[in-house]
């Protein structure tokens, strides 16, 4: 049977699941109620030919990403235990959920949250769009259903902030090109150093897939969590609920309300940049977002 990775090369995985059937084959092994399945059954779900089907496994056998049990005159195919999660990794947004299935279940959800604030057809309005701005503009695939649902409750919740008026709690947005390094360092720190005391929110003009790793890095030196944060894209509503909007680099992407504070701080991109250098910029926003924060 196939035995444990032994430091198995990640991308080498991933082109071995390319293949839409093995990654379908993987997702009906990680589903099974009992955790395995034979030729014959994946055959059936498949619609496929067994020596087709035995083709594939043996190719996932041989990448160790399943393993072979003989039971009499039966041989049955699971997941190793120690490698489900790393399966569950490498199938990620291979055998996407359909959309439609996605909108409607975040849209009930976040129905029951925003009941009285606005009507069920507005909340799915929003998470269409939601869903279509993340999986298109800022190419996210993977974790695509739980980011669609935080970044729909986030447009909403701001939305209703501004029908509701102002409150006594002040609202920073930072806005920057790709919404993964700049305007999250200063998130973070801000959310840092005010806790519930200030409400923070960022966007991109043009927002990447993921925030840079060595930003993560940057922030974890100094202590600070990033928490579940992730690029989203520019839309009017967040803008409107801000008292404060700093922008860093965005140009006129970011449309001008009045009754706003806006700020442009002049800073470079972390993009592609050595971790100290990424370092600088960190302490060059740090010092900014204090003199903010003593503002609000």
């Amino acid at each position: 049977m196939g035995g444990v990775p032994q430091g198995s090369d990640p991308l080498r995985s991933l082109k071995r699941i390319s293949d839409p059937t093995r990654a379908r084959i993987l997702a009906l092994l990680l589903d099974s109620s009992d955790g395995r399945a034979s030729v014959t059954r994946l055959a059936e779900t498949l619609g496929l030919r067994q020596p087709t089907v035995s083709h594939h496994l043996k190719v996932l056998l041989d990448e160790d990403l399943v393993i072979r049990q003989p039971d009499g005159r039966q041989v049955w195919y699971s997941l190793p235990p120690d490698q489900i999660d790393r399966v569950s990794e490498l199938i990620g947004g291979t055998v996407p959920v359909p959309a439609d299935d996605i909108v409607d279940r975040i849209s009930r959800d976040l129905g029951v949250r925003f009941t009285g604030t606005f009507a069920p057809e507005a909340v799915e309005r929003y998470v269409r769009e939601s869903y279509a701005l993340l999986a298109g503009e800022a190419h996210i695939s993977r974790h695509l259903s739980s980011l669609t649902s935080r970044f729909a409750a986030e447009r909403l919740d701001a939305l209703a902030r501004e029908m509701g008026g102002t409150t006594a709690t002040p609202e920073v947005l930072f806005v920057c090109v790709q919404n993964a390094g700049r305007s999250q360092i200063a998130a973070a720190i801000l959310k840092h150093l005010a806790g519930d005391s200030v409400r923070v929110r960022t966007a991109g003009s043009s927002p990447a897939s993921e925030i840079r790793s060595t930003v993560v890095t940057a922030l974890d030196e100094i202590g600070v969590p990033l928490g579940g944060e992730f690029p989203k894209p520019l839309t009017d509503e967040v803008v409107r609920a801000a008292e404060v909007v700093v922008t860093m680099g965005c140009g006129d992407a970011c449309p001008i309300y009045p009754g706003r504070r806006y700020l442009d701080w002049d800073l470079d991109d972390p993009a592609g940049l050595p971790l100290a250098r990424v370092r600088e910029i960190r302490d060059d926003i740090e010092a900014r977002v204090r003199v903010l924060l003593d503002t609000l």
